[in-house]
């Protein structure tokens, strides 16, 4: 099962955003969410979530040893 309620996408898609079935399968998930308003309410990456993200994802391995 891939999580995704499927009709309920659909319809908010087709029926809400009148996109045409090929506009809708094209679509990334990521762009159908922005489309749909969904990713406003997100807050900005700040400074102190962008040091996190660098702390767990360096480029280069470190050698702390």
């Amino acid at each position: 099962m891939s999580g995704f309620d499927w009709p309920v996408l659909m319809a908010a898609g087709i029926r809400g955003l009148r996109l045409r079935p090929e506009e809708f399968w094209r679509l990334t998930p990521a762009e159908l969410r922005l489309m749909l308003g969904e990713d406003a309410a997100r807050a900005p990456l700040r400074r102190a979530g962008l040091e996190a993200l660098l702390a767990a994802y360096p480029d280069e391995e470190r050698m702390d040893g």
